[in-house]
């Protein structure tokens, strides 16, 4: 990439579990630069592999996220229902790999009762306060939602209520959510 490109930037993933039920929900906006490419971009999908369901986020570059999807979802036919072994497994692979460390994405990923958030730097975070998020509007989300966390509102509330602060705030987010639920 030449020094003088200006930068892929954008979106904003959160995942917020509560009352038995996990929502990962993301915007759609993807940035060169100052210039917002597309807004509509869908950065949550939910993962079927070997029955079980998966719902997954990912923040970075597309083209590297789905890479990293299709080896976590080939990691979760291996070991299926058993997200974190899967997890830690993509993990390693991509601590390792030398064609894997080059992949510039974080991911969220869920099975409804564990959540955990993936790097390329071989971690694999559980979050605390039932709460994540990443990607550039990462920080506001996270904190608007910590904030809701002991209020009335629902998982999905709290998460669409954070990623509305964080679009607000954050030039890199806007308020087009994709959203995906999934119960413990």
């Amino acid at each position: 990439m030449s020094k003088d490109f200006p930068g892929w930037h954008g979106t904003t993933i959160i995942g917020v579990k509560k009352d038995g039920e996990v929502v990962i929900a993301g915007d759609g906006q993807v940035s060169l630069g100052q210039t917002v490419i597309k807004g509509s971009a869908r950065k949550v999908r939910r993962l079927s592999p070997g029955g079980f369901d998966v719902v997954a986020g990912f923040a970075g570059s597309t083209a590297d996220a789905f890479t990293l999807l299709e080896r976590l979802e080939t990691k979760l036919e291996a070991t299926p229902g058993q997200l974190a072994r899967a997890s830690v497994e993509l993990a390693k692979d991509w601590r390792t790999d030398k064609y894997l460390q080059k992949l510039e994405a974080m991911l969220i990923v869920s099975d409804g009762r564990d959540m955990f958030v993936i790097t390329g730097a071989g971690d694999v975070l559980e979050p605390e306060h039932d709460v994540a998020a990443i990607g550039s509007g990462g920080n506001f989300a996270l904190a608007a939602a910590r904030g809701m966390m002991d209020s009335e509102r629902s998982a999905e509330q709290v998460a669409r209520d954070a990623m509305a602060i964080a679009a607000d705030i954050c030039v890199y987010t806007n308020g087009n959510l994709t959203v995906e639920h999934i119960a413990g």
